[in-house]
């Protein structure tokens, strides 16, 4: 039978290969067909995998022994910087060209255990770091819903591969909107997972206490999907919570749920018409569906945005300290030891690396670390009791994913800051921990996303509640 990817979500895509209606390499084969015609106008793969048809085969037998398996055949897409052991990642850095992962990151394991067949590795923000994806050293993504506008960051590139009809779903990471900004602006669904439920050993690290490796797909069913597979505790991560916390009596409200809207937030005059109106259209929407909008204010959410670009410079400057020439990536040599580290990081490392390497440097050292570092968590701690007062009284909160649609490409490369007050609406959930997903809405120009928080792992609320919305039940 004839393909039809327009329509085709795991599900179906898993019922016609049990059936026989296509085989996994024809299924793959499409996918890579349409990979051929599209990535060179929108750059959403760095690489695709010349062994996609033996991995196919592989899968093949994995789906004949465990026919319930979901994911067996299915055809992802894995953002680069999460590792698959033998394959490049180089976090679309030019310090990281060409390096090769020594071992597979757990959600790859685990992955490959279901019988996924890996497409390609997607292009990012350097490091993870950006909102639009054109601090790639690779080159920007661009939107495949209108090319003359950035896909969003850091996950760009995976949010553009399940645009444009590049793979059945595809993980990124979100350290403070880098899964569900890109998963707004490119008009589908993306998840940031509670911190810890899903492990990061194997991503590379940005900020260590914000890191969440997470679903991105074309439906809220979906990204369940991929995220129940990938969820789970982990020995080789510190971080990753344990599995009596993870099986938390987590009950879905049968009936209409409690709605918060932060109204205070939604106001902030950086926050666009249509964003504003596609907001009380899904308040609107809400209501008709059943649920209860409840005002609610989170007093020090003003802070949120400050209190992140302290603390991720800062646990960035730590992270990205071991990439020195010598033990990872490349290196440029020098007149001496200090300046072959000189020369390999001012040249490896792209302008906006550089620049939070020097902020966080800057908030760490003495004589500023009370004041920065110690003083942006103890609001962060501030903000986090926020939410749990709010959660108190309802199940989930709505706010905007961005507050403007996706930019033009090149519009804010020359202001750092007002690219990072497009993050106005998503860092906090990382601050707190707390999972997100962000949902396309109606939009009569470009897309539009709307995100639903739950407390921590509460994502079977966001899935129920999700799934209402875009009609999926």
């Amino acid at each position: 039978m004839a393909i039809d990817i327009q329509s085709l979500s795991i599900k179906k895509a898993h019922e016609h290969l049990i059936k026989g209606d296509f085989s996994v390499k024809e299924l793959v084969t499409t996918y890579k067909d349409i990979i051929a015609e599209k990535n060179d106008d929108i750059n959403a793969y760095l690489e695709v995998f010349d062994d996609a048809d033996a991995q196919a085969q592989s899968a093949e037998l994995i789906l004949k022994k465990n026919p319930e398996s979901l994911l067996s055949g299915i055809p992802i897409a894995m953002k680069d910087n999460i590792l698959i052991k033998g394959r490049k990642v180089s976090a679309s850095s030019k310090i990281l060209e060409g390096y090769i992962a020594p071992y597979d990151a757990t959600v790859t394991t685990k992955l490959k255990k279901d019988g996924v067949v890996f497409l390609g590795r997607t292009n990012c923000d350097e490091f993870a770091m950006g909102g639009s994806t054109e601090n790639s050293a690779f080159g920007v993504t661009k939107n495949p819903l209108n090319t003359e506008h950035v896909a969003g960051g850091s996950s760009g590139g995976s949010a553009a591969a399940v645009a444009m009809r590049g793979a059945l779903g595809a993980l990124g990471s979100d350290t403070g909107g880098s899964i569900r900004q890109p998963a707004g602006f490119c008009g589908i669904v993306g998840l940031k997972p509670t911190y810890g439920s899903v492990s990061r050993h194997g991503l590379i690290a940005m900020g260590s206490s914000l890191d969440v490796i997470g679903p991105m797909a074309q439906s809220v069913t979906d990204t369940e999907i991929l995220f129940n597979a990938i969820k789970g505790p982990d020995a080789f991560d510190s971080t990753a919570l344990p599995e009596s916390v993870l099986k938390e009596a987590c009950v879905v409200p049968q009936a209409g749920m409690r709605i918060g809207v932060p109204e205070e937030l939604v106001a902030h005059e950086g926050v666009s018409e249509s964003v504003r109106r596609a907001y009380q259209e899904s308040i609107d929407r809400l209501k008709t569906l059943g649920h209860e909008i409840v005002p609610i204010v989170l007093p020090h959410s003003a802070y949120a945005l400050a209190t992140y670009y302290i603390i991720i410079p800062a646990e960035s400057s730590t992270n990205l300290s071991r990439f020195d020439g010598i033990r990872y990536g490349i290196r440029l040599g020098g007149e001496n030891g200090i300046d072959d580290y000189f020369k390999t990081r001012g040249e490896g490392f792209g302008a906006e690396v550089r620049r939070r390497i020097l902020l966080g440097t800057y908030v760490l050292s003495a004589g500023y670390f009370d004041a920065f570092y110690k003083k942006a968590t103890e609001v962060r701690r501030v903000i986090s009791t926020d939410y749990k007062q709010a959660f108190k009284t309802v199940d989930a909160i709505l706010m905007p994913t961005a507050p403007t649609e996706a930019f033009r490409i090149g519009e804010k490369v020359q202001d750092p800051f007002s690219m990072y007050i497009a993050d106005i609406f998503t860092v906090s959930a990382n601050l707190v921990g707390i999972p997100s997903i962000s949902i396309p809405v109606p939009s009569k120009g470009l897309p539009i996303g709307m995100q639903f928080l739950a407390p921590a792992v509460h994502e079977p609320v966001l899935f129920a509640l999700g799934k209402q919305f875009l009609g999926e039940v």
